[in-house]
């Protein structure tokens, strides 16, 4: 299963990443390196399978140098500290008064561009790079710092808290859900979610280009009424990339990914947070009257 962050939609954590026989390879006495032990065994790409189809109970051996929910835990609040250290200061040294808006919306939108380089250079190599996961980090912080200073100084103060409290309410209700399996990620489930998000995107990305060629709110989709029921579509689309997310990390430690994926699965998540912080931010916005 795969998610629909672009991140883990080209490496996911599924058996068929090889992780289950890297995991194999690790246990003491162990094959050389190159060598499956499975490749007879029609269950090769999960070596527990065997012992849960005949009832027996699956008892993972010990893994040395695999993912746990630890590391997951630990690279993804270095990450979202990274975020909130560079909002933080872009908050406080790129001013959004009249005089210096200009400026510090040009920082900004440089910063994001450059965070999106960093994303799409990251998710194309074949291995993770913290150096470049922080790098993403940072800038989009700066960029979401002078956002949010935007709204808070022009639309209304309270529109960051709101958008952070939102942001942590479905974080903390989707992983709830998910892990009581109230939220079942299956085949079906993730092809309704990127079929919606691919929809969602194209409309954002036309009623963009309407925006900049033919002026005023494009489209309409971001505005108004309208701009309302997308906001909410977006934030229910974000809490389903998170449940899709969760699938990711949990095969990942269950296949023995190895610990630096977990550098991944931290650069994910908080890709997806960033998306659903930014949709209740416009969101609050068009609420509050300014759109």
């Amino acid at each position: 299963m795969r998610s629909s962050n672009p991140v883990f939609s080209r490496r996911g954590f599924s058996r068929d990443n090889g992780y289950a026989n890297f995991n194999a390879q690790q246990q003491a006495g162990g094959p050389a390196a190159g060598t499956n032990p499975y490749a007879t065994n029609p269950y090769a790409t999960n070596p527990y399978a065997q012992d849960a189809m005949v009832g027996a109970p699956a008892q993972a051996p010990a893994r040395t140098g695999a993912m746990t929910i630890d590391d997951v835990v630990s690279r993804t609040a270095i990450t979202l500290g990274t975020v909130f250290v560079t909002a933080t200061l872009a908050w406080f040294l790129l001013p959004v008064d009249a005089a210096n808006i200009g400026m510090s919306y040009g920082i900004a939108i440089g910063a994001a561009l450059i965070a999106l380089v960093c994303a799409l250079v990251q998710s194309f190599k074949s291995r993770p790079t913290p150096a470049l996961i922080l790098a993403y980090a940072a800038f989009e912080g700066v960029f979401l710092g002078v956002i949010s200073n935007a709204v808070a100084t022009h639309v209304s103060t309270a529109a960051v808290p709101q958008a952070v409290l939102g942001t942590m309410s479905v974080f903390a209700g989707v992983l709830i859900a998910y892990k009581m399996r109230w939220i079942r990620v299956t085949r079906r489930f993730y092809g309704f979610v990127m079929a919606a998000a691919i929809g969602f995107v194209l409309l954002m990305a036309v009623n963009m280009l309407f925006a900049v060629f033919g002026g005023g709110d494009g489209l309409g989709f971001r505005s108004g009424g309208l701009g309302i029921v997308f906001g909410i579509i977006g934030i229910i689309l974000g809490a389903c990339f998170l449940a899709l997310d969760f699938k990711q990390v949990e095969d990942g430690i269950t296949y023995g990914a190895p610990r630096e994926e977990s550098w991944l699965a931290a650069f994910g998540l908080t890709m997806t947070l960033v998306w659903i912080y930014l949709e209740f931010l416009r969101l609050i916005q068009i609420l509050s009257g300014d759109d």
